[in-house]
């Protein structure tokens, strides 16, 4: 009869607690809900340690530029996703998150678009704000005036009717930027590349004064295996001002002028 008594306290112990937790929890949603919006605490991704868009820039394109503030507005009236929509509009945002937290404040994640190459059209000149960058998705973002990334020059006639390079016929051309991009080799030695209407890509190198006929983007690895050839065993013989020109187009062949 004690052990009964026992096990039935231990049981009412158990529900007691658990109402206890239910009743906290919904005391919890209820206050939280009837909250407002305290401040808005902006976190954004970098960039090789550094960002594109600062904090101001952020609160900016939440709030419409002033036009919808939200700090005081209720959370029941807030629309997150519609929120997340208006960043995502800006070309400097890739992907955003806009939640709350259980002390009023209203939390934003931003990531920014990585870029591995900077677009440069006819007629312009390298300048902190000219041009566009394009992401290793293959759109093309705007500069920033908060950060110049360090990446390779991208010129050439083919831009002229392709407006981005996420379409699968781009999609070699976008492969040769990421490996140049993220060889530490090839992204301190190549300074431009340049696209003819056919797709050819013609490269010029930051140390010499030769060009390089890198021609169609296919067969990328090999080519640029070729030309670290060139680079580590015929230029140091050589001198680096021997050759005008080198081509590495053609299979197990490197031509140099």
């Amino acid at each position: 009869m004690f052990s009964t008594f026992k096990s039935s306290k231990k049981w009412f112990v158990a529900i007691g607690g658990l109402l206890g937790l239910f009743s906290l929890i919904a005391f919890t949603e209820i206050r939280h809900g009837q909250k407002h919006v305290r401040s808005v605490v902006v976190h954004i991704d970098q960039i090789d340690g550094h960002s594109f868009l600062t904090r101001r820039d952020v609160t900016g394109y939440l709030t419409n530029g002033g036009a919808d503030p939200v700090i005081g507005k209720n959370y029941q009236e807030v629309d997150f996703h519609q929120l997340e929509e208006r960043l995502q509009q800006h070309g400097l945002v890739k992907k955003s998150q806009v939640f709350r937290d259980l002390t009023g404040d209203l939390i934003v994640r931003v990531e920014q678009p990585r870029p591995i190459a900077r677009l440069m059209t006819p007629g312009e000149q390298v300048r902190a704000v000219s041009g566009k960058y394009v992401s290793e998705e293959g759109r093309f973002f705007p500069i920033s005036m908060n950060y110049s990334a360090r990446v390779p020059i991208l010129t050439g006639s083919y831009f002229a009717k392709n407006r981005s390079l996420t379409s699968d016929r781009n999609r070699p051309l976008l492969e040769l930027l990421k490996q140049v991009y993220d060889d530490p080799f090839w992204r301190a030695q190549i300074v431009e590349l340049s696209v003819d209407e056919e797709g050819e890509v013609t490269m010029w190198p930051q140390i010499g004064n030769h060009k390089i006929e890198f021609g169609l983007p296919t067969d990328v690895e090999a080519k640029l295996r070729k030309l670290k050839l060139f680079y580590t065993n015929i230029l140091p013989a050589k001198g680096w001002d021997r050759y005008s020109r080198v081509n590495v187009q053609y299979r197990n062949q490197i031509v140099c002028e």
